[in-house]
């Protein structure tokens, strides 16, 4: 099992690569289904599943602060819908022989009533919400300098205004956790 300091440190390295990659794929305009595509897809699922392990760890810091347990399961009810989005996506990726067939693939699953607004537009916020919110109280407590809810809140925020900010969103997470990381989340 990885540790949550290494886990926070990856899951931003892998969600700079699905924003590079995202950049790269739509150099050419054909963004869609292809090796581009599920190579981002991919990377992003892998910094999903490593958020789970450095969530468990960001909440074990806060163990007798109030609120820690609701931030946490609104964390991984966030990170659970944003790894269903994106598995609808590889697979729709895998299938799709090209854009538009992506599109209708897609709208399959997401036409299901209350599908798109918990998997794709509600329930990911909530990973974002989650991750604010843990790291304010970590700056509360005093274990993350005041700095670090800040950068975390920016890099929640970049990607809203537009999807070629991902890398620099990643590259916020990861300095925002990168002072105390060491005494953080034990190794």
């Amino acid at each position: 099992m990885i540790s949550p300091r290494k886990a926070l440190f990856a899951a931003s390295g892998c969600m700079f690569l699905y924003g590079v990659s995202r950049l790269i794929g739509r150099m050419d305009g054909q963004y869609g289904p292809g090796l581009d595509w599920q190579l981002a897809h991919f990377a992003m699922v892998a910094g999903l599943l490593l958020l789970i392990p450095a969530v468990l760890g960001l909440g074990r810091e806060l163990r007798d602060v109030p609120g820690r347990n609701v931030a946490v399961v609104a964390t991984f009810i966030g990170i659970f819908a944003s790894l269903v989005q994106f598995g609808v996506d590889i697979v729709a990726g895998l299938l799709a022989a090209d854009k538009a067939d992506l599109s209708r693939l897609t709208s399959h699953v997401t036409g299901l009533p209350g599908f798109e607004f918990f998997f794709y537009q509600f329930g990911p916020q909530l990973m974002y919400l989650g991750l604010v919110v843990l790291t304010a109280m970590l700056a509360w407590a005093r274990k993350l300098p005041w700095w670090s809810p800040v950068l975390v809140f920016v890099g929640v925020l970049l990607p809203a205004l537009t999807l070629n900010l991902l890398p620099v969103a990643a590259a916020c997470l990861f300095v925002a956790y990168l002072p105390p990381a060491r005494k953080l989340v034990s190794a």
